[in-house]
């Protein structure tokens, strides 16, 4: 039977809570034991498939298809264990579920209320597919005392008196701020969170303190008392400099060790932590450097591209190198500014996206990179605007256009229609907006003698997808008799995955998010193609 850990947080959000799963799931790993990570997000959006990045910060995708938060990110890269859609869940899915029950009068008329109805749908959640695992680590959003949380909260007290206490553990992750005129750290939010959590019937059995400093003992002493709550269970995560210091801080502190005692197990092995230590001393204390600009609409917001900033990272820890990722703007990139901010850039890389803004500055920055033979990386809307740039001024199609932008000029990039995946068709809808949505892990057939397969060393991949516009396959051979190379495509050779050029040191367009399968201790390969690129780039 599965243990189950229950990851809470308090005082504020965005304090780590997803990173603490992350480490701790990657410590008890390295103790011998398998370990199953979920996120249950209290929104009530279905998924966040239709947020705003402004809104939510990046969309991460499964290989199964799934739209979900972005910590499930941190899952995989930390426990190199692919997440499916049944690891992830909202207040919205939950309440549809119980609805579409209602609807079918499988409730045989009752009366249906938050208390058992929605409380036994999460409880069904956490439970699912988990008959394997030693560990599940349930990560709850949101803050106790937030009103979309009650239920999780309460369901979640309830699995524990199912399952029993011995089989349960409560997590609490809570800020210890430090007060700069005073130069004093204050202990009181953190009792104030804990008493909210138990006034809800739930007495965390670990306690983790977030500060931007050392908490001395006797003010861990304090928490201790007044939270009741062992010295021992009282775990301080001071703020690190990389996120890949985390599993190092908690081994530290010896998180997964008490963990391991309050379920009355012992280490099947040694953790190891030297490839934390390893990948930690080459993002911190290596001098070479490369300029990777990221030229896209939501660089402002730095969680909009995750993965992607990691995955660069992953690559340059591949080649000894550190990456500065220089985000520009594409809605404020002029044409005549451009020169002069891409001067000292090793590297372009066009990420994901929807919509028309900022697609000119997009435009204007390939083609830079492909005349001065700068290093290019497009990503899905990434790779649609080197195809439309290339047809533009290479084709002298100045009419060439994705007709999600422009309904008047030459479609050279279209709305998918149908597709297949693992040979059965499947058709799109517009009934709702993931309808039309190419998502998950799709096959293509990489060419022979082409730089992607050099790369990948493989004749086919596995990657993710998510995106509604294809390629126009049609335009095929007036793009080839110009240099333009058609490297990879999917099985029935419809669907264009993979774009290159002859004459260019490395320029590269994937239709598919490679960053959702890079991992820090397994960088993905076309990130370290890339990375080693820039890095010879004069």
């Amino acid at each position: 039977m599965a243990r189950y850990i229950f990851v809470t947080g308090g005082v504020v959000s965005s304090l780590g809570k997803g990173l603490s799963s992350a480490s701790l799931a990657y410590l008890l790993q390295s103790r011998g034991y398998k370990v199953r990570l979920r996120k249950l997000d209290p929104y009530l959006n279905v998924d966040p498939g239709t947020m705003s990045p402004f809104q939510h910060g990046e969309v991460y995708v499964t290989d199964d298809g799934a739209e979900t938060d972005l910590d499930l990110g941190h899952y995989e890269r930390f426990s190199g264990v692919s997440a499916k859609k049944s690891d992830n869940i909202t207040t919205g899915k939950i309440y549809s579920d119980v609805l579409k029950k209602e609807r079918k009068g499988e409730y045989l008329g009752k009366t249906v209320q938050v208390i058992p109805h929605i409380t036994n749908r999460i409880k069904q959640f956490i439970k699912n597919d988990s008959s394997k695992e030693d560990f599940v680590i349930c990560e709850i959003g949101g803050i106790v005392g937030d009103i979309e949380s009650l239920p999780f909260v309460e369901a979640i007290r309830q699995f524990a008196n199912d399952v029993g206490k011995k089989n349960a553990l409560f997590i609490h992750l809570t800020l210890v701020p430090y007060l700069k005129a005073s130069d004093e750290i204050k202990t009181k939010p953190t009792q104030h969170s804990v008493k909210e959590l138990r006034s809800i019937g739930i007495q965390p059995d670990i306690i983790i303190c977030r500060s931007e400093r050392p908490i001395p003992l006797e003010h861990r002493k304090k928490i201790s008392l007044f939270c009741n709550v062992d010295i021992k269970n009282v775990i301080e995560t001071v703020d690190v400099r990389t996120i890949y210091e985390a599993p190092m801080s908690f081994f530290k502190e010896k998180l997964d060790l008490q963990v391991l005692n309050y379920f009355k197990l012992k280490s099947k092995k040694s953790a190891n932590l030297n490839p934390w230590k390893k990948i930690t001393k080459i993002i911190l204390n290596n001098k070479k450097q490369v300029n990777i600009a990221i030229i896209g609409k939501y660089v402002e917001l730095k969680d909009a591209y995750k993965s992607l900033d990691e995955a660069l990272t992953h690559g340059g820890i591949d080649n000894k190198v550190k990456v500065n990722l220089v985000r520009i703007d594409s809605e404020k990139l002029k044409v005549s500014e451009i020169k002069v901010k891409l001067k000292n850039i090793s590297g372009i890389l066009i990420p994901g996206g929807f919509g028309k803004r900022g697609t000119d500055g997009k435009i204007e920055a390939i083609k830079y990179a492909r005349i001065n033979k700068v290093p290019f990386l497009g990503i899905c809307y990434g790779m649609q605007m080197a195809i439309i740039e290339f047809a533009r001024n290479q084709l002298g199609l100045k009419n060439a256009t994705s007709s999600e932008f422009d309904k008047k000029g030459l479609p050279i990039i279209g709305l998918i229609n149908e597709w297949t995946k693992d040979g059965k068709k499947i058709k799109g809808t517009d009934k709702d907006l993931g309808g039309t949505m190419r998502l998950g892990s799709y096959e293509a057939k990489l060419k022979d003698n082409s730089l992607i397969r050099k790369i990948y060393k493989s004749k086919a991949i596995h990657e993710r997808h998510r995106h509604r516009y294809e390629v126009n396959i049609a335009f095929k051979e007036k793009f080839e008799k110009k240099g333009m190379i058609f490297s990879g495509l999917s099985p029935d050779n419809k669907l264009p995955e993979i774009i290159e050029l002859k004459n260019h040191p490395w320029y590269i367009g994937v239709q598919f998010h490679p960053e959702f399968k890079s991992r820090p201790l397994v960088p993905h390969p076309l990130f370290s193609s890339f990375i080693k690129a820039a890095k010879n780039h004069k």
